[in-house]
């Protein structure tokens, strides 16, 4: 059974965020599944074959002769019991028979590429699924835990499952939410909204230091998850190091949707970040905006850029974007496979119908996509063991999603079926035709090594497609939000930069052959660029905002308390 700080890794490194993924119908799971069943009955022979070979394994195991054993990293068969208790170590090998015999019967049935990544991912979510770990009577670790508690584990397994019922829309809990409060021991930082409309709240942070760069920094975040993501402890927050390193930050706060405020489109989220740019412009007094962004925050900064540059407005100064795919392609992440164009057809149906599409759908959703890591282990953890969720400030923020709008949901899946970033004006969006080349901005791109929802090589592709000369490419060791949260003083913590200066290779094989590795956190490597990139410094602001643009409320501001 992973332990706490297991859970906390891997949950935060599967982070719900926008992608393709939101194209995925119930419909081609069910057509995949009936795909399986279809080509099994096409041959009975076969079948016959394979039933034949399971049921030899199967009096292996009954007559203690299996050379059956899990995979030593495979951490839901780490108690010992596995391995010398004759019942477990059949009722283990009984499991791994089947997972054996359906990944012979997938080799063999005829599927192209595309049918056998659907087939592989379906049946590796039913497997998953009939693991003997995920009930009591087939987990050693439960059983024991239920004997050395005198059946108070039992009796707190069902509180929990009791309380995610009622409270949770019978959603297994990821973490422990009691422990957190904003503003208080969490989203710390001292700064202030100094302007506020129906979509987003602007955040000012207060300096820290008695200099400043005159070049001020806006964050964009994604519109599914709220921005203390950037400013979740002391310890790590990238809010804290950018003031501390003397930059002016800024950080947009986007609403949560209601189902009236469903209409909300791309356009209009571009309009906003234009609008919170001219509002830091005018706060700074600078002719220019530095903007970082992650994720679908990314796409968006990207057709901000995009249309600033159309309108020859020259407010865009450098851009970072973080963990965020513009080029995707269908295989990238192992659920690509599901994605379908009648399956994204009836996505936009479903997202127009109801206005929004709920927090806790698209987290439903995502669950399901990676079911051992965010189901699983909470059931065995929360129900079977009686223990707590973890108390973790990353699963907090996870927890904490935000609606989507119907109609910026039908505006990502046409960024992903068009390509759009990948053409040059063909594709119209925000009142204009999308062409990254004429985006000339100094660019820094961040992947993560082991990131499943945004994987490195496709953020890469990003490279090829702004018009910029100045390019930097990072790559951080870990995964999704933990490769951006990965802060100085993290003793694991690496990144890999390009030796050469100078024009990066056109994919991300080649930029890998000639990348260094660097110890430590990426986050002072790209403080240095930043820097580079703010101007000259100045003294620091006494106050928050101005005279037209006056402190509302504290951070991190209404919005991100605003429960829909």
């Amino acid at each position: 059974m992973a332990k706490g700080t297991t859970l906390e890794n891997e949950a935060a490194q599967s982070t719900t965020a926008l992608g393709p993924l939101i194209g995925i119908a119930r419909e081609d799971f069910i057509g995949a599944v009936a795909l399986l069943l279809r080509e099994t009955a096409s041959d009975p022979q076969r079948m016959m074959k394979h039933a034949q070979t399971f049921g030899e394994d199967m009096v292996k195991i009954m007559t203690g002769k299996s050379d059956l054993a899990p995979d030593p990293k495979d951490k839901r068969f780490m108690d010992p019991a596995w391995q010398y208790n004759p019942f477990f170590r059949a009722g283990a090998q009984y499991y791994l028979a089947v997972q054996k015999g359906m990944h012979n019967w997938l080799q063999e049935l005829e599927l192209d590429d595309l049918e056998r990544d659907r087939a592989n991912f379906i049946s590796n979510i039913i497997i998953d699924a009939l693991a003997p770990t995920n009930t009591l009577v087939g987990n050693p670790t439960a059983q024991k835990r239920l004997i050395d508690s005198g059946g108070l584990s039992l009796i707190k397994g069902l509180q929990n499952a009791y309380k995610d019922m009622i409270h949770n829309k019978g959603m297994v809990s990821q973490v422990d939410k009691r422990p957190f409060k904003l503003g208080e021991n969490i989203a710390t930082s001292k700064g202030s909204v100094v302007y506020r409309t129906e979509m987003f709240e602007l955040v000012h942070y207060a300096p820290t230091t008695d200099e400043v760069y005159a070049i001020p920094q806006l964050t964009i975040p994604p519109q599914i998850n709220k921005m203390y993501i950037n400013d979740l402890s002391p310890e790590k927050s990238v809010i804290k190091f950018l003031v501390d390193s003397g930059i002016q930050t800024f950080v947009i706060s986007w609403r949560n949707p209601s189902k009236e405020q469903g209409v909300w489109g791309m356009d209009d989220y571009v309009d906003s970040c234009v609008e919170a740019m001219e509002a830091v412009k005018a706060i700074t007094g600078s002719d220019k905006v530095n903007v970082n962004a992650g994720c679908s925050g990314g796409q968006t900064a990207s057709i901000v850029a995009s249309k600033l540059a159309a309108d020859k407005n020259d407010i865009l100064g450098a851009l970072t974007l973080m963990v965020c795919v513009l080029h995707p392609k269908q295989l990238d992440i192992e659920a690509g496979s599901l994605v379908s164009e009648n399956g994204m057809k009836l996505a936009r149906r479903r997202a127009e119908k109801a206005g929004i599409i709920k927090a806790d759908d698209l987290a439903r959703g995502f669950a399901w996509l990676r079911p051992n890591d965010l189901i699983w282990n909470y059931v065995i953890n929360n129900y079977l063991l009686g223990a707590d969720p973890p108390a973790f400030d990353v699963l907090y923020w996870n927890a904490d999603a935000t609606n989507l709008s119907g109609t910026l949901m039908g505006d990502f899946l046409t960024l992903f079926e068009t390509l759009a970033f990948t053409k040059k004006g063909e594709v119209e969006m925000a009142d204009h035709k999308i062409d990254l080349s004429k985006v000339d901005s100094d660019l820094f791109i961040l992947g993560g090594v082991t990131d499943h929802i945004t994987p490195w090589k496709a953020t890469y592709r990003s490279t090829q497609l702004f018009g910029s000369k100045d390019i930097t490419y990072v790559l951080s060791q870990s995964g999704h939000m933990q490769a951006i949260l990965n802060p100085p003083g993290n003793p694991k913590a690496k990144y890999y930069t390009q030796k050469k200066k100078g024009k990066l290779p056109d994919t991300a094989e080649k930029w890998l052959e000639g990348t260094e590795e660097v110890k430590g956190s990426w986050w002072p490597f790209w403080m240095e660029w930043v820097q580079k990139r703010s101007g000259k410094k100045v003294a620091a602001p006494k106050e928050l905002g101005n005279d037209e643009y006056q402190p509302l409320d504290p951070a991190p501001g209404l919005y991100v308390v605003e429960e829909r």
